[in-house]
């Protein structure tokens, strides 16, 4: 560990020599400027000496963390402390604070260091999320169609299946088509891209990045995200647009960040392990799916609290999807390819039928299995179907475009719209809101 100034955790049920003398060997790897006291008294009679200044919490352990370490010049932090004053869950929420001011942080057999961040270069905004399949390409994508309107924006977005350099594909300048997709897709790349579907369906210029694994706090294992930022800023955008993937955070400092989740995952999962510190370093929370049956008005309130139990001023959005095909399909017989559950296939097939004509006979959330995906294509409501309508995901291109071509039925991309719920914040005016304060629309 480099020699930095060190605030030291302790408890009151440690006899204050013994913790004196913890401090001591921990100020052979660097200097201890201050311990904070967590807690507990069995141990202490008046106030302890440590041989350094003492700090005590009043209120969030947390915010107490950040505020002595401001205080006393800390860079990391020393846990000294123990059950039962500190529990896991409590030493996460710690560890998720200090990894979000920038500290190191340190115990017995652990360490913590902040998860890189490099330089964007130009105005950023990152759409996060904290977990896979929420809906974060569909809210980024969103916000990129959005944006665009008075900006020049660019998406880079990193993915499980991105190029192993980064590629510019410009969906302003072109539309991003089915020939295109499946042209990829022949010649052995991953088709159904996030910056692919960004492309063609947000109508901007996108480029992809590729990432393998993800730590605690979201960081890549492998990325070429900082080399695609570069490609990025050669582009001339107003702003850049930072799509994580899944619980991957972008290893890119960006100047607004967007965390999406899902109403249908335990809330408890926010607050538990690291989830704390993706809340603490975003600018607002986006829930998606916040609608029965994947979600009920309990479940939506329990998700608020948990969020505010970290960060009471984070503004929190709350959404539902509904589909919104690329091109016209009104009248037309429609198979449907989606990853949607099962229990919200009516409400998908209610809103393709009333808000957009079409004739939904038949619908398949399979897309992201490959063998039920096959089996799905020759259900007769399939083959009754003269228009495949599929979101750009998983198997869209290499099984249901291929089998659209080979039987001569109609393909059509389908995009997921945000759409705030009654009673929430207006989540377009949110976005611009962030946008604004980064990045000043072109005249």
């Amino acid at each position: 560990m480099r020699m930095r100034p060190a605030l030291a955790l302790v408890d009151g049920e440690h006899y204050p020599p013994v913790v004196r003398a913890a401090i001591e060997q921990a100020a052979a790897a660097g200097p201890v400027v201050a311990a904070l006291l967590l807690g507990g008294v069995e141990k202490l009679d008046g106030v302890p000496d440590y041989g350094v200044p003492l700090e005590r919490v009043e209120g969030d352990a947390g915010e107490a963390l950040v505020e002595a370490a401001r205080r006393h010049g800390a860079q990391r932090v020393i846990d000294l402390s123990d059950e039962p004053v500190l529990d896991e869950r409590t030493r996460f929420r710690l560890i998720a604070h200090a990894l979000a001011e920038g500290l190191e942080y340190a115990g017995a057999d652990f360490e913590f260091t902040p998860p890189p961040r490099h330089a964007a270069g130009v105005p950023s905004l990152a759409i996060v999320g904290t977990a896979k399949r929420i809906g974060k390409t569909a809210v980024s994508g969103h916000a990129a169609r959005l944006l665009a309107a008075h900006r020049r924006v660019v998406v880079v977005a990193m993915g499980r299946g991105g190029p192993a350099e980064p590629e510019v594909v410009d969906g302003a300048a072109a539309r991003v088509g089915v020939s295109d997709l499946l042209a990829r897709s022949r010649a052995g790349a991953h088709a159904a891209s996030d910056y692919l579907e960004d492309a063609a369906l947000a109508g901007v210029a996108t480029v992809g990045a590729r990432r393998c694994g993800s730590g605690l706090a979201g960081t890549p294992f492998l990325s070429n995200v900082v080399e695609a930022v570069a490609a990025a800023r050669a582009l001339g955008p107003d702003l850049v647009v930072l799509e994580g993937s899944g619980a991957a955070l972008p290893p890119v400092a960006a100047d607004r960040t967007v965390l999406v989740t899902s109403a249908a995952r335990p809330a408890e999962g926010l607050v538990t392990g690291m989830g704390p510190y993706r809340i603490l370093v975003s600018d607002m929370l986006v829930a998606t799916m916040c609608e029965p049956p994947l979600a009920s008005d309990q479940d939506v309130d329990e998700l608020r609290a948990a969020v505010a139990s970290v960060r009471p001023d984070i503004p929190v959005v709350t959404t539902v999807f509904r589909p919104a095909p690329a091109e016209t399909v009104a009248g037309e017989k429609v198979a449907f390819f989606t990853t949607a559950p099962a229990a919200v296939h009516p409400a998908l097939r209610a809103a393709l039928e009333g808000e957009h004509g079409a004739d939904v006979v038949a619908v398949s959330g399979a897309l992201s299995d490959r063998a039920a995906l096959r089996a799905d294509l020759e259900r007769p409501g399939v083959a009754a179907a003269g228009t495949y309508l599929t979101e750009i995901k998983a198997a869209a291109i290499d099984v249901v475009a291929e089998a659209a071509e080979a039987r001569g039925a109609r393909l059509v991309f389908c995009d997921n719209r945000p759409q705030a719920t009654e009673g929430s914040p207006d989540l377009d005016a949110a976005l611009r809101g962030l946008a604004d304060e980064v990045a000043a629309p072109r005249a």
